[in-house]
Protein backbone atom coordinates (compact mmCIF):
# COMPACT_ATOMS: atom_id res chain seq x y z
CA UNK A 1 0.00 0.00 0.00
CA UNK A 2 1.18 3.77 -0.97
CA UNK A 3 2.11 5.28 2.14
CA UNK A 4 2.09 9.49 1.48
CA UNK A 5 4.54 11.53 3.24
CA UNK A 6 3.94 14.64 4.00
CA UNK A 7 5.73 17.77 6.02
CA UNK A 8 4.99 20.95 7.54
CA UNK A 9 7.82 23.92 8.51
CA UNK A 10 6.89 26.93 10.35
CA UNK A 11 8.63 29.70 9.66
CA UNK A 12 10.70 28.85 12.88
CA UNK A 13 11.19 25.52 12.42
CA UNK A 14 12.15 25.43 8.55
CA UNK A 15 14.70 22.93 7.58
CA UNK A 16 17.31 24.02 4.97
CA UNK A 17 18.29 20.86 4.35
CA UNK A 18 14.41 19.67 3.52
CA UNK A 19 12.95 22.40 2.11
CA UNK A 20 14.65 25.45 1.14
CA UNK A 21 12.55 28.74 0.85
CA UNK A 22 11.91 29.11 -3.14
CA UNK A 23 14.43 32.65 -4.66
CA UNK A 24 12.55 36.23 -5.12
CA UNK A 25 12.42 36.30 -8.75
CA UNK A 26 14.01 38.98 -10.42
CA UNK A 27 14.02 40.39 -14.36
CA UNK A 28 18.02 39.33 -16.21
CA UNK A 29 18.53 42.97 -16.45
CA UNK A 30 17.47 46.45 -13.85
CA UNK A 31 14.53 48.01 -14.99
CA UNK A 32 15.46 51.80 -16.49
CA UNK A 33 14.44 54.89 -15.30
CA UNK A 34 11.41 55.78 -17.11
CA UNK A 35 10.58 59.23 -18.67
CA UNK A 36 8.71 61.74 -16.32
CA UNK A 37 4.98 62.13 -16.19
CA UNK A 38 1.72 61.85 -14.34
CA UNK A 39 1.32 58.88 -11.60
CA UNK A 40 2.98 55.87 -13.55
CA UNK A 41 6.12 53.89 -11.71
CA UNK A 42 5.51 56.16 -8.71
CA UNK A 43 5.35 52.99 -6.44
CA UNK A 44 1.83 54.06 -5.03
CA UNK A 45 -1.53 54.61 -6.52
CA UNK A 46 -4.34 56.82 -5.68
CA UNK A 47 -7.96 54.80 -6.64
CA UNK A 48 -10.21 56.99 -4.77
CA UNK A 49 -11.21 56.77 -1.20
CA UNK A 50 -7.56 54.55 -1.21
CA UNK A 51 -3.82 54.70 -1.75
CA UNK A 52 -2.71 51.45 -2.42
CA UNK A 53 1.13 50.42 -2.51
CA UNK A 54 2.17 46.97 -3.69
CA UNK A 55 3.85 44.59 -1.24
CA UNK A 56 6.38 42.13 -2.88
CA UNK A 57 8.62 41.43 0.14
CA UNK A 58 7.45 38.40 2.25
CA UNK A 59 7.69 36.48 5.76
CA UNK A 60 6.90 33.19 5.73
CA UNK A 61 4.44 31.50 7.92
CA UNK A 62 3.97 28.42 7.08
CA UNK A 63 4.71 26.01 4.42
CA UNK A 64 3.45 22.24 3.42
CA UNK A 65 4.71 19.35 0.48
CA UNK A 66 4.26 15.68 -0.59
CA UNK A 67 8.07 14.39 0.28
CA UNK A 68 10.77 14.96 -2.73
CA UNK A 69 9.12 12.69 -4.91
CA UNK A 70 5.67 14.90 -5.15
CA UNK A 71 8.03 18.01 -5.28
CA UNK A 72 5.42 19.47 -7.45
CA UNK A 73 2.65 19.06 -4.87
CA UNK A 74 2.72 21.88 -2.01
CA UNK A 75 2.04 25.50 -1.29
CA UNK A 76 3.91 28.37 0.55
CA UNK A 77 2.21 30.97 2.98
CA UNK A 78 3.30 34.61 3.51
CA UNK A 79 2.17 37.38 4.84
CA UNK A 80 3.59 41.00 3.67
CA UNK A 81 6.84 42.55 5.35
CA UNK A 82 8.26 46.30 5.84
CA UNK A 83 4.55 47.77 5.11
CA UNK A 84 4.94 51.35 5.66
CA UNK A 85 4.12 53.62 8.62
CA UNK A 86 0.04 54.08 8.11
CA UNK A 87 -0.64 51.20 5.44
CA UNK A 88 -2.43 48.32 6.82
CA UNK A 89 -2.71 44.56 5.33
CA UNK A 90 -5.58 43.34 3.54
CA UNK A 91 -4.33 39.79 3.59
CA UNK A 92 -1.69 36.99 3.57
CA UNK A 93 -0.03 35.81 0.47
CA UNK A 94 0.59 31.99 -0.98
CA UNK A 95 2.11 30.21 -3.89
CA UNK A 96 3.13 26.87 -5.13
CA UNK A 97 6.30 26.19 -3.69
CA UNK A 98 7.91 24.88 -7.17
CA UNK A 99 7.81 28.46 -8.38
CA UNK A 100 10.36 31.23 -7.62
CA UNK A 101 9.15 34.15 -5.30
CA UNK A 102 6.78 35.77 -7.39
CA UNK A 103 3.87 37.85 -6.00
CA UNK A 104 2.28 40.60 -4.38
CA UNK A 105 -0.27 41.70 -2.31
CA UNK A 106 -1.92 45.51 -1.66
CA UNK A 107 -1.71 47.07 1.39
CA UNK A 108 -3.61 50.11 2.13
CA UNK A 109 -4.52 53.61 3.26
CA UNK A 110 -6.92 56.21 3.21
CA UNK A 111 -6.23 59.12 1.27
CA UNK A 112 -6.54 62.33 3.08
CA UNK A 113 -6.90 64.56 -0.11
CA UNK A 114 -9.74 62.65 -1.50
CA UNK A 115 -13.30 63.41 -0.23
CA UNK A 116 -15.05 60.59 1.31
CA UNK A 117 -18.32 58.77 0.05
CA UNK A 118 -19.22 58.20 3.27
CA UNK A 119 -19.45 59.76 6.75
CA UNK A 120 -18.28 55.58 7.77
CA UNK A 121 -14.42 55.05 7.94
CA UNK A 122 -13.23 53.19 4.57
CA UNK A 123 -10.68 50.74 6.63
CA UNK A 124 -11.63 48.79 9.66
CA UNK A 125 -11.00 46.14 12.03
CA UNK A 126 -12.46 42.71 11.76
CA UNK A 127 -14.67 41.89 14.89
CA UNK A 128 -13.05 38.64 15.46
CA UNK A 129 -11.63 35.36 13.33
CA UNK A 130 -13.41 32.84 12.29
CA UNK A 131 -11.24 29.03 11.88
CA UNK A 132 -11.90 27.90 8.19
CA UNK A 133 -9.10 24.98 8.17
CA UNK A 134 -6.17 23.65 10.37
CA UNK A 135 -3.91 20.77 9.47
CA UNK A 136 -3.72 19.66 12.43
CA UNK A 137 -7.54 18.61 12.45
CA UNK A 138 -8.25 19.72 15.99
CA UNK A 139 -8.36 23.38 17.09
CA UNK A 140 -7.77 22.16 20.65
CA UNK A 141 -4.40 20.63 20.41
CA UNK A 142 -1.39 22.94 19.67
CA UNK A 143 1.63 21.67 17.15
CA UNK A 144 4.06 24.56 16.06
CA UNK A 145 4.60 23.65 12.43
CA UNK A 146 0.54 23.32 11.72
CA UNK A 147 -1.06 25.47 9.15
CA UNK A 148 -4.31 27.75 10.74
CA UNK A 149 -6.16 29.44 7.79
CA UNK A 150 -8.31 32.03 9.14
CA UNK A 151 -11.52 34.16 7.66
CA UNK A 152 -11.62 37.94 9.50
CA UNK A 153 -15.70 38.89 10.10
CA UNK A 154 -15.76 42.08 9.46
CA UNK A 155 -17.76 44.71 11.12
CA UNK A 156 -21.53 45.25 8.80
CA UNK A 157 -21.21 47.55 5.66
CA UNK A 158 -17.72 45.82 5.70
CA UNK A 159 -16.30 43.01 3.42
CA UNK A 160 -12.81 41.14 4.23
CA UNK A 161 -10.52 40.92 0.83
CA UNK A 162 -8.43 37.50 2.38
CA UNK A 163 -7.84 35.26 4.58
CA UNK A 164 -4.42 35.13 7.12
CA UNK A 165 -2.41 31.97 8.12
CA UNK A 166 -0.88 31.30 11.23
CA UNK A 167 1.49 27.96 12.40
CA UNK A 168 -0.29 27.83 15.84
CA UNK A 169 -3.95 27.63 17.00
CA UNK A 170 -3.91 31.05 18.33
CA UNK A 171 -5.96 33.94 16.53
CA UNK A 172 -4.15 36.65 14.45
CA UNK A 173 -4.60 40.30 16.25
CA UNK A 174 -7.19 42.36 15.01
CA UNK A 175 -4.45 45.37 14.25
CA UNK A 176 -2.93 42.67 12.00
CA UNK A 177 -5.55 43.20 8.75
CA UNK A 178 -7.89 45.86 7.76
CA UNK A 179 -11.53 45.10 6.15
CA UNK A 180 -12.75 47.48 3.26
CA UNK A 181 -15.84 49.62 3.33
CA UNK A 182 -18.31 47.65 0.96
CA UNK A 183 -18.74 50.48 -1.64
CA UNK A 184 -15.10 50.51 -2.25
CA UNK A 185 -14.83 46.91 -2.86
CA UNK A 186 -15.94 44.66 -5.85
CA UNK A 187 -16.88 40.80 -6.49
CA UNK A 188 -14.05 38.93 -6.67
CA UNK A 189 -13.76 34.58 -8.09
CA UNK A 190 -11.44 32.01 -7.90
CA UNK A 191 -9.32 31.49 -11.03
CA UNK A 192 -6.31 29.23 -10.39
CA UNK A 193 -6.10 25.86 -7.94
CA UNK A 194 -2.82 26.13 -6.26
CA UNK A 195 -3.14 23.37 -4.10
CA UNK A 196 -5.95 20.64 -2.72
CA UNK A 197 -4.82 20.17 0.74
CA UNK A 198 -6.68 16.78 0.63
CA UNK A 199 -3.65 15.36 -1.30
CA UNK A 200 -1.26 16.17 1.46
CA UNK A 201 -3.52 15.65 4.31
CA UNK A 202 -5.91 13.05 3.41
CA UNK A 203 -9.49 13.56 4.83
CA UNK A 204 -8.61 17.45 5.82
CA UNK A 205 -10.27 18.81 2.95
CA UNK A 206 -9.35 22.43 1.40
CA UNK A 207 -8.52 23.72 -1.72
CA UNK A 208 -6.44 27.32 -2.15
CA UNK A 209 -7.05 29.43 -5.28
CA UNK A 210 -5.74 32.84 -6.60
CA UNK A 211 -8.49 35.27 -6.84
CA UNK A 212 -9.02 38.11 -9.74
CA UNK A 213 -11.59 40.13 -10.07
CA UNK A 214 -14.64 39.16 -11.25
CA UNK A 215 -15.37 42.16 -13.91
CA UNK A 216 -12.55 42.84 -15.67
CA UNK A 217 -11.31 44.02 -19.05
CA UNK A 218 -10.42 47.80 -20.25
CA UNK A 219 -13.83 48.83 -19.07
CA UNK A 220 -13.13 46.83 -15.61
CA UNK A 221 -12.67 48.61 -11.76
CA UNK A 222 -11.95 45.67 -9.89
CA UNK A 223 -8.64 45.45 -8.28
CA UNK A 224 -6.40 42.22 -7.60
CA UNK A 225 -5.60 42.40 -3.94
CA UNK A 226 -2.87 39.30 -4.20
CA UNK A 227 -4.48 37.28 -1.33
CA UNK A 228 -5.95 33.99 -1.58
CA UNK A 229 -9.23 32.34 -1.43
CA UNK A 230 -10.20 28.86 0.15
CA UNK A 231 -12.84 26.03 -0.10
CA UNK A 232 -13.31 23.28 2.55
CA UNK A 233 -16.75 21.72 0.24
CA UNK A 234 -15.26 20.81 -3.20
CA UNK A 235 -18.72 20.64 -4.35
CA UNK A 236 -19.72 24.15 -3.85
CA UNK A 237 -17.65 26.38 -5.86
CA UNK A 238 -18.98 29.81 -4.30
CA UNK A 239 -16.11 31.83 -2.94
CA UNK A 240 -17.58 35.37 -2.28
CA UNK A 241 -16.82 36.00 1.39
CA UNK A 242 -13.35 37.50 -0.19
CA UNK A 243 -13.76 40.75 -2.63
CA UNK A 244 -11.20 42.34 -4.21
CA UNK A 245 -10.76 46.57 -4.52
CA UNK A 246 -12.49 48.78 -6.69
CA UNK A 247 -10.75 51.98 -8.74
CA UNK A 248 -13.33 54.64 -8.18
CA UNK A 249 -10.80 57.11 -9.78
CA UNK A 250 -11.81 57.45 -13.63
CA UNK A 251 -8.77 59.17 -14.34
CA UNK A 252 -6.64 56.32 -14.78
CA UNK A 253 -3.68 58.51 -13.43
CA UNK A 254 -1.41 55.49 -13.10
CA UNK A 255 -1.33 54.58 -16.62
CA UNK A 256 1.60 55.79 -18.76
CA UNK A 257 1.83 58.04 -21.38
CA UNK A 258 2.74 58.31 -25.03
CA UNK A 259 6.92 58.48 -23.98
CA UNK A 260 6.33 55.61 -21.09
CA UNK A 261 4.11 53.10 -23.52
CA UNK A 262 7.75 53.61 -26.30
CA UNK A 263 10.26 53.38 -23.11
CA UNK A 264 8.01 50.38 -21.99
CA UNK A 265 7.97 48.92 -25.37
CA UNK A 266 11.30 49.42 -26.34
CA UNK A 267 12.75 47.82 -23.21
CA UNK A 268 10.47 44.51 -23.34
CA UNK A 269 9.46 44.50 -26.70
CA UNK A 270 9.82 40.35 -27.14
CA UNK A 271 11.66 38.88 -30.04
CA UNK A 272 9.23 37.13 -32.15
CA UNK A 273 10.65 33.36 -33.65
CA UNK A 274 8.92 32.00 -36.69
CA UNK A 275 9.80 28.24 -37.15
CA UNK A 276 12.51 27.48 -39.40
CA UNK A 277 10.44 25.86 -41.81
CA UNK A 278 7.55 28.65 -41.96
CA UNK A 279 6.23 29.14 -45.04
CA UNK A 280 3.62 31.77 -44.32
CA UNK A 281 5.57 34.69 -42.75
CA UNK A 282 4.23 38.05 -41.63
CA UNK A 283 3.93 41.03 -43.09
CA UNK A 284 3.19 44.77 -42.48
CA UNK A 285 -0.57 45.41 -43.77
CA UNK A 286 0.66 48.05 -45.57
CA UNK A 287 2.48 45.39 -47.55
CA UNK A 288 -0.06 43.31 -48.21
CA UNK A 289 -2.60 46.30 -49.46
CA UNK A 290 0.07 47.05 -51.89
CA UNK A 291 0.65 43.83 -52.85
CA UNK A 292 -2.82 43.61 -54.07
CA UNK A 293 -5.29 42.50 -51.58
CA UNK A 294 -8.87 43.28 -53.22
CA UNK A 295 -11.84 44.25 -51.05
CA UNK A 296 -15.18 42.28 -52.26
CA UNK A 297 -18.80 43.01 -51.54
CA UNK A 298 -21.34 41.17 -51.51
CA UNK A 299 -23.44 39.41 -54.67
CA UNK A 300 -20.25 41.95 -56.69
CA UNK A 301 -18.05 39.68 -58.92
CA UNK A 302 -15.20 42.28 -59.25
CA UNK A 303 -13.19 43.03 -56.20
CA UNK A 304 -11.73 46.77 -55.53
CA UNK A 305 -8.23 47.03 -54.86
CA UNK A 306 -7.06 48.09 -51.86
CA UNK A 307 -5.39 51.94 -50.87
CA UNK A 308 -2.04 51.35 -49.41
CA UNK A 309 -3.30 52.84 -45.99
CA UNK A 310 -6.53 51.29 -46.24
CA UNK A 311 -8.97 54.51 -46.37
CA UNK A 312 -11.32 53.01 -49.12
CA UNK A 313 -11.93 50.15 -46.30
CA UNK A 314 -16.16 50.33 -44.83
CA UNK A 315 -15.10 51.48 -41.50
CA UNK A 316 -17.66 50.66 -38.21
CA UNK A 317 -20.67 48.00 -38.24
CA UNK A 318 -20.49 44.77 -37.52
CA UNK A 319 -19.29 41.62 -38.63
CA UNK A 320 -22.41 41.27 -41.68
CA UNK A 321 -20.96 39.08 -44.62
CA UNK A 322 -21.28 42.44 -46.51
CA UNK A 323 -17.46 42.54 -47.36
CA UNK A 324 -14.04 40.46 -47.06
CA UNK A 325 -10.72 40.77 -48.32
CA UNK A 326 -8.34 38.47 -50.25
CA UNK A 327 -5.71 37.61 -52.09
CA UNK A 328 -4.75 39.10 -55.32
CA UNK A 329 -6.25 36.97 -57.92
CA UNK A 330 -3.50 36.72 -60.50
CA UNK A 331 0.41 35.53 -60.53
CA UNK A 332 1.04 37.45 -57.17
CA UNK A 333 -1.49 35.27 -55.49
CA UNK A 334 1.55 32.51 -53.51
CA UNK A 335 4.18 35.36 -53.47
CA UNK A 336 1.68 37.35 -51.02
CA UNK A 337 0.76 34.22 -49.22
CA UNK A 338 4.30 33.94 -48.33
CA UNK A 339 4.08 37.22 -46.48
CA UNK A 340 7.49 39.47 -45.95
CA UNK A 341 9.34 39.58 -43.17
CA UNK A 342 11.34 42.26 -43.52
CA UNK A 343 8.22 44.52 -43.54
CA UNK A 344 6.29 42.93 -40.49
CA UNK A 345 6.05 45.26 -37.71
CA UNK A 346 3.95 44.72 -34.43
CA UNK A 347 0.38 46.76 -34.02
CA UNK A 348 -0.15 47.98 -30.84
CA UNK A 349 -2.89 48.61 -28.14
CA UNK A 350 -2.56 49.57 -25.26
CA UNK A 351 -5.25 49.56 -22.08
CA UNK A 352 -6.13 49.55 -18.62
CA UNK A 353 -5.98 46.26 -16.43
CA UNK A 354 -7.14 44.93 -13.26
CA UNK A 355 -8.69 48.31 -12.71
CA UNK A 356 -5.96 50.58 -13.59
CA UNK A 357 -3.32 49.32 -11.58
CA UNK A 358 -1.92 47.29 -14.29
CA UNK A 359 -1.50 48.57 -18.42
CA UNK A 360 -1.97 45.74 -20.99
CA UNK A 361 0.61 46.69 -23.96
CA UNK A 362 -1.44 43.96 -26.82
CA UNK A 363 1.09 43.41 -29.72
CA UNK A 364 -0.81 42.27 -33.09
CA UNK A 365 0.78 40.50 -35.60
CA UNK A 366 -0.57 39.93 -39.21
CA UNK A 367 0.19 37.29 -41.84
CA UNK A 368 -1.49 37.19 -45.43
CA UNK A 369 -2.23 33.58 -44.83
CA UNK A 370 -2.51 31.02 -42.80
CA UNK A 371 -1.26 27.27 -43.26
CA UNK A 372 -3.06 24.21 -43.40
CA UNK A 373 -2.81 21.93 -39.53
CA UNK A 374 -1.29 18.72 -39.07
CA UNK A 375 -2.15 15.89 -37.10
CA UNK A 376 -0.60 13.58 -34.48
CA UNK A 377 -2.03 10.37 -33.55
CA UNK A 378 0.77 8.59 -31.57
CA UNK A 379 3.83 8.53 -33.37
CA UNK A 380 2.56 9.19 -36.51
CA UNK A 381 1.85 12.42 -38.60
CA UNK A 382 -1.04 13.20 -40.79
CA UNK A 383 -0.30 16.56 -43.18
CA UNK A 384 -3.87 18.16 -43.66
CA UNK A 385 -4.38 20.17 -47.19
CA UNK A 386 -7.18 22.43 -46.21
CA UNK A 387 -8.12 21.98 -42.92
CA UNK A 388 -7.26 24.92 -40.45
CA UNK A 389 -5.83 27.06 -43.80
CA UNK A 390 -7.46 30.71 -44.35
CA UNK A 391 -6.64 34.07 -46.22
CA UNK A 392 -5.30 36.67 -43.32
CA UNK A 393 -4.26 36.07 -40.05
CA UNK A 394 -4.32 38.02 -36.82
CA UNK A 395 -2.18 36.87 -33.63
CA UNK A 396 -1.12 38.66 -30.83
CA UNK A 397 0.79 38.50 -27.34
CA UNK A 398 -0.06 40.91 -24.53
CA UNK A 399 2.38 42.21 -22.12
CA UNK A 400 1.51 43.10 -18.39
CA UNK A 401 3.12 45.97 -16.89
CA UNK A 402 2.99 46.75 -13.25
CA UNK A 403 1.92 50.84 -12.69
CA UNK A 404 3.20 50.56 -9.74
CA UNK A 405 6.98 50.45 -10.82
CA UNK A 406 6.79 49.73 -14.70
CA UNK A 407 7.96 46.26 -14.16
CA UNK A 408 6.69 43.55 -16.54
CA UNK A 409 4.65 41.05 -14.69
CA UNK A 410 3.65 38.24 -17.29
CA UNK A 411 2.95 37.72 -20.60
CA UNK A 412 -0.43 36.48 -22.55
CA UNK A 413 0.53 33.94 -25.47
CA UNK A 414 -2.67 33.78 -27.76
CA UNK A 415 -3.01 29.73 -29.29
CA UNK A 416 -5.86 29.90 -31.54
CA UNK A 417 -8.86 30.20 -29.91
CA UNK A 418 -7.34 30.37 -26.49
CA UNK A 419 -4.34 30.95 -24.59
CA UNK A 420 -2.13 31.25 -21.58
CA UNK A 421 -0.71 33.95 -18.88
CA UNK A 422 2.94 33.07 -18.46
CA UNK A 423 4.18 34.64 -15.36
CA UNK A 424 7.56 36.47 -16.02
CA UNK A 425 9.89 33.45 -13.99
CA UNK A 426 8.27 30.84 -16.64
CA UNK A 427 9.70 33.34 -19.63
CA UNK A 428 12.60 32.72 -21.95
CA UNK A 429 14.50 35.89 -22.37
CA UNK A 430 16.24 36.34 -25.38
CA UNK A 431 17.98 39.41 -24.86
CA UNK A 432 17.90 41.84 -22.23
CA UNK A 433 14.77 42.14 -20.10
CA UNK A 434 13.32 41.04 -23.88
CA UNK A 435 11.31 37.51 -23.49
CA UNK A 436 11.09 35.48 -26.57
CA UNK A 437 7.81 34.40 -28.49
CA UNK A 438 7.72 31.19 -30.31
CA UNK A 439 5.26 31.30 -33.17
CA UNK A 440 3.54 27.61 -34.70
CA UNK A 441 4.60 26.39 -37.84
CA UNK A 442 1.54 27.64 -40.60
CA UNK A 443 -0.62 28.59 -37.34
CA UNK A 444 1.37 30.95 -35.57
CA UNK A 445 -0.08 30.23 -32.17
CA UNK A 446 2.26 32.09 -29.67
CA UNK A 447 4.13 29.67 -26.78
CA UNK A 448 6.77 30.86 -24.45
CA UNK A 449 9.12 28.02 -25.31
CA UNK A 450 10.22 25.98 -28.35
CA UNK A 451 8.46 22.60 -28.56
CA UNK A 452 5.63 20.81 -29.76
CA UNK A 453 2.75 21.78 -28.39
CA UNK A 454 -0.58 19.62 -29.10
CA UNK A 455 -3.87 21.55 -29.27
CA UNK A 456 -6.32 18.24 -28.04
CA UNK A 457 -5.13 15.59 -25.50
CA UNK A 458 -1.09 15.50 -24.66
CA UNK A 459 -1.81 12.92 -22.24
CA UNK A 460 -2.80 10.40 -25.28
CA UNK A 461 -0.93 12.59 -27.97
CA UNK A 462 -3.58 12.74 -29.98
CA UNK A 463 -4.14 16.45 -31.73
CA UNK A 464 -3.17 19.53 -33.78
CA UNK A 465 0.41 20.06 -33.82
CA UNK A 466 1.96 23.22 -32.99
CA UNK A 467 5.48 22.90 -33.66
CA UNK A 468 8.21 25.84 -32.61
CA UNK A 469 11.49 26.34 -32.72
CA UNK A 470 14.08 28.69 -32.42
CA UNK A 471 15.37 30.32 -36.09
CA UNK A 472 16.68 33.60 -37.71
CA UNK A 473 13.37 34.57 -38.55
CA UNK A 474 12.91 37.32 -36.27
CA UNK A 475 10.60 39.96 -36.07
CA UNK A 476 12.06 42.35 -33.26
CA UNK A 477 8.73 44.19 -31.51
CA UNK A 478 10.99 46.68 -29.75
CA UNK A 479 11.68 48.39 -32.70
CA UNK A 480 9.42 46.94 -35.37
CA UNK A 481 6.39 48.39 -33.93
CA UNK A 482 3.47 51.01 -34.55
CA UNK A 483 1.31 52.21 -31.59
CA UNK A 484 -2.59 51.86 -33.07
CA UNK A 485 -4.94 52.31 -30.28
CA UNK A 486 -4.88 53.42 -25.97
CA UNK A 487 -8.27 54.52 -25.97
CA UNK A 488 -7.72 56.23 -22.35
CA UNK A 489 -5.53 58.71 -24.09
CA UNK A 490 -7.54 60.39 -26.00
CA UNK A 491 -6.83 61.82 -29.37
CA UNK A 492 -3.11 61.24 -29.05
CA UNK A 493 -3.07 58.15 -30.79
CA UNK A 494 -4.66 58.26 -33.99
CA UNK A 495 -6.00 54.62 -35.47
CA UNK A 496 -5.80 53.79 -38.90
CA UNK A 497 -8.29 53.49 -41.08
CA UNK A 498 -7.69 49.04 -41.75
CA UNK A 499 -8.07 49.22 -37.70
CA UNK A 500 -12.00 50.34 -38.44
CA UNK A 501 -12.36 47.62 -40.66
CA UNK A 502 -14.55 45.26 -38.33
CA UNK A 503 -15.22 42.59 -41.35
CA UNK A 504 -13.39 39.86 -42.59
CA UNK A 505 -10.04 39.65 -43.58
CA UNK A 506 -10.68 36.91 -45.78
CA UNK A 507 -13.28 34.60 -48.16
CA UNK A 508 -15.44 31.84 -46.23
CA UNK A 509 -14.63 28.58 -48.48
CA UNK A 510 -16.47 25.61 -46.99
CA UNK A 511 -15.29 21.93 -47.92
CA UNK A 512 -15.83 18.57 -46.38
CA UNK A 513 -13.18 18.56 -43.74
CA UNK A 514 -14.63 15.29 -42.95
CA UNK A 515 -13.09 13.83 -45.60
CA UNK A 516 -9.48 14.01 -44.50
CA UNK A 517 -10.24 13.05 -40.88
CA UNK A 518 -12.13 10.06 -42.28
CA UNK A 519 -9.08 9.35 -44.11
CA UNK A 520 -6.87 9.34 -40.92
CA UNK A 521 -9.48 7.21 -38.95
CA UNK A 522 -9.51 4.89 -41.59
CA UNK A 523 -5.80 3.88 -41.24
CA UNK A 524 -5.93 3.52 -37.17
CA UNK A 525 -6.92 0.46 -35.25
CA UNK A 526 -10.56 -0.09 -34.76
CA UNK A 527 -9.92 0.41 -30.95
CA UNK A 528 -8.46 3.86 -31.23
CA UNK A 529 -11.07 5.61 -33.54
CA UNK A 530 -13.69 6.43 -31.34
CA UNK A 531 -11.26 7.80 -28.82
CA UNK A 532 -9.52 9.74 -31.71
CA UNK A 533 -12.50 10.99 -33.50
CA UNK A 534 -13.87 12.01 -30.04
CA UNK A 535 -10.67 14.61 -30.03
CA UNK A 536 -10.99 15.54 -33.59
CA UNK A 537 -15.04 16.26 -32.51
CA UNK A 538 -13.79 18.72 -29.98
CA UNK A 539 -11.37 20.91 -31.51
CA UNK A 540 -12.30 24.36 -32.21
CA UNK A 541 -14.77 24.30 -35.06
CA UNK A 542 -12.73 27.45 -36.83
CA UNK A 543 -10.01 24.29 -38.08
CA UNK A 544 -13.30 22.33 -40.10
CA UNK A 545 -13.72 25.62 -42.40
CA UNK A 546 -11.71 28.08 -44.46
CA UNK A 547 -13.02 31.44 -43.08
CA UNK A 548 -11.08 34.90 -42.80
CA UNK A 549 -10.63 35.99 -39.08
CA UNK A 550 -12.12 39.56 -38.12
CA UNK A 551 -9.45 42.27 -37.83
CA UNK A 552 -8.17 43.17 -33.95
CA UNK A 553 -10.63 45.58 -32.95
CA UNK A 554 -13.79 43.05 -33.28
CA UNK A 555 -11.72 40.54 -31.17
CA UNK A 556 -13.48 40.30 -27.48
CA UNK A 557 -10.17 40.67 -25.88
CA UNK A 558 -9.81 44.15 -27.51
CA UNK A 559 -12.05 45.30 -24.82
CA UNK A 560 -12.51 42.69 -22.22
CA UNK A 561 -9.25 40.84 -20.74
CA UNK A 562 -7.87 37.90 -22.40
CA UNK A 563 -9.72 34.63 -22.42
CA UNK A 564 -7.75 32.13 -19.58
Amino acid sequence: MLQWKWFCWSREGASDAVLRDPEPFSLPFPIPKWPQGGGFAKGSICTGELEVLKITKFERIWSCRLSSLEEGKGALFYKPSAIPNGYFSLGHYAQPCNQPLHGFVLVVRENADFQPGSSLPALREPLDYKLVWSSNGSVEESHGSCGYFWLPLPPEGYRAMGYLVTSGPNKPSLEEVRCVRCDLTDASEAHELMIDMETIFPYLPCQVWKMRPFSRGMLGTGISVGTFCCNTDSSCTDMSNIYCLKNLDSSLNAMPNLEQIHALIEHYGPTLVFHPKEVYLPSSVSWFFENGATLYKKDVKVGEHIHVDGSNLPSGGKNDGAYWIDLPDDDRNNFVKKGNIESAELYVHVKPALGGLFADIAMWIFCPFNGPATIKVGMANFPLSKIGQHVCDWEHYTLRISNFTGELWSIYFSQHSGGKWIDVPGLEFYEGNRAAVYSSKSGHASFPHPGNYLQGSEKLGIGVRNDTAPSMLLVDSSTNYQIVAAEYLGDAVKEPFWLQYMREWGPTVTYNSRSELNKILNLLPYNLRYTVENIFNSLPMELYKEEGPTGPKEKNNWVGDERW
